[in-house]
């Protein structure tokens, strides 16, 4: 039994398609938790495929003010990563006080037990459960669906993009997404960008050819669509690229993954979707806010986050 794939104190993939998880920091939820700003609570919602996810409400001064909501998607290559994990909790619990809006954090299933396009699945479910959870779940009867964001980090910020596309083509009828903010997107193709030329640099060639590995279906390239958003690009009519919803794409200064984000954000741009702007980060590498969530970029950043929001509120 040989080992084919590894993120050393993360997990371990063996050649009898066994997988050995390791499980970092983590914050557990038991009930609904309370704290001077924000409150949190896991819920389920597929309980088939054991899909859960992590509400965060802040404390507003106004209990019946109608607020929007937040959709996040963590990273980790589609292979690991948890909204349980203590970076994402202190850094979604901030981001919904800061933005004055209420997160729901998805924990999607993980390739390679789980391939592509599981994890879009799921996080398309996700909008389809918020929607009709409206009037059954306490914690969501003061949400204003009709101003829904997707946001997500790495391959979250990928999931992002391709729920979007889903959600154009499937119209869920009373939910309306206005924003979506990617996090140093997590995309590919078989054409390497320049960073990526770079064999062995720090090993993030490496790494991120083996997630591809363990995420995609067997037997495609990483010109699969999930990898590489130009591959049906034609597939999205001209109408539905005008509703595709207005983006911002967060880079970092020495993030490896800088190219993609920049080349998504100019390519959103060629098909001429409403407004697409591009922040970077300076000196700060790939996400950043989930190592060092109480840093004072990941701050600028949930200032930035929440700026956006607002401005289409």
């Amino acid at each position: 039994m040989a080992l084919i794939g590894e993120v050393p104190g993360y997990f371990e993939v063996y050649s009898d398609g066994s997988v050995r998880r390791s499980i970092p920091e983590v914050v557990v939820s038991t009930g609904t938790q309370s704290s001077k700003n924000y409150n949190f609570k896991d819920v389920v919602i597929d309980s088939k495929k054991l899909v859960t996810g992590r509400l965060f409400r802040p404390n507003v001064t106004n209990s019946t003010t109608k607020l929007p909501i937040l959709v996040y998607f963590h990273g980790g290559g589609f292979c690991i990563g948890s909204t349980t994990w203590i970076g994402y909790h202190n850094f979604l619990k901030d981001l919904a006080i800061a933005s004055e809006s209420i997160i729901l954090s998805v924990d999607y299933r993980l390739a390679p037990e789980n391939r592509l396009p599981a994890a879009y699945e799921d996080c398309y479910n996700s909008l389809e459960w918020l929607s009709y959870q409206e009037s059954s779940e306490p914690w969501l009867q003061n949400v204003d669906l009709s101003r829904v964001f997707l946001s997500g980090d790495s391959a979250g910020g990928n999931i992002v993009h391709n729920v979007a596309i889903k959600s154009i083509k499937s119209n869920i009828s009373n939910l309306t997404i206005k924003g979506l903010l990617l996090i140093h997107p997590y995309f590919g193709s078989e054409k390497r960008t320049e960073n990526e030329k770079g064999r062995g640099v720090e090993g993030f060639v490496e790494m991120n050819d083996m997630f591809w590995r363990l995420s995609i279906p067997t037997g495609c390239d990483r010109d699969y669509f999930g990898c590489n958003y130009e591959t049906n690009a034609q597939q999205v009519s001209k109408e539905e690229w005008n509703h595709f919803p207005n983006v911002v794409v967060f880079v970092a200064a020495l993030d490896f993954l800088k190219e993609r984000g920049e080349l998504y954000a100019k390519f959103l741009q060629k098909m001429k979707v409403k407004e697409v702007k591009l922040i970077e980060a300076a000196n700060e590498s790939h996400v950043y806010h989930v190592f060092h969530p109480q840093s004072e970029a990941t701050r600028l950043l949930q200032e930035q986050m929440s700026h956006f929001m607002k401005s289409y509120w």
